[in-house]
């Protein structure tokens, strides 16, 4: 608690600091919203994910957008969750705030949601063939 001030230039004083101390509380906040719009939707502009979409090329093209674009890699997984759609995106809503933060993890969250594996190559590359190559 500050003393009381006695005089007119205590006054002065004591409310041009105060008046400091917002100065330098909204210099701090407006420094936040300008590091969040640099890393934000605002400046990361991409088409969201159709349902006709390859997911993995769709990821891939996500990957290097995001990397031409500078967007820092600490916003990767929740960008990626805002643009999926269908069951990729609740994938990323099923997920613990945590969880959610880690790029890599929600990838694949959403490629094993998806079906998109090992297996499921193997079984596109059998469809392929014909009966007498299988």
């Amino acid at each position: 608690m500050q003393p009381v001030a006695t005089g007119p230039a205590e006054v002065l004083g004591q409310n041009v600091q105060v008046l400091t101390q917002i100065l330098d509380s909204q210099q701090q906040m407006m420094d936040r919203q300008q590091d969040w719009l640099r890393h934000s939707l605002a400046s990361f502009k991409m088409l969201k994910m159709t349902k006709d979409d390859d997911p993995e090329a769709y990821i891939k093209a996500f990957e290097r957008h995001a990397l031409m674009t500078g967007l820092d890699q600490g916003y990767w997984a929740s960008q990626l969750g805002a643009l999926v759609v269908g069951k990729a995106q609740a994938t990323y809503q099923a997920l613990s705030r945590e969880d959610a933060r880690d790029y890599e993890l929600v990838k694949q969250a959403i490629l094993y949601r998806l079906e998109i594996n090992p297996e499921h190559y193997h079984r596109l590359f059998w469809a392929k063939k014909g009966p007498e190559e299988r």
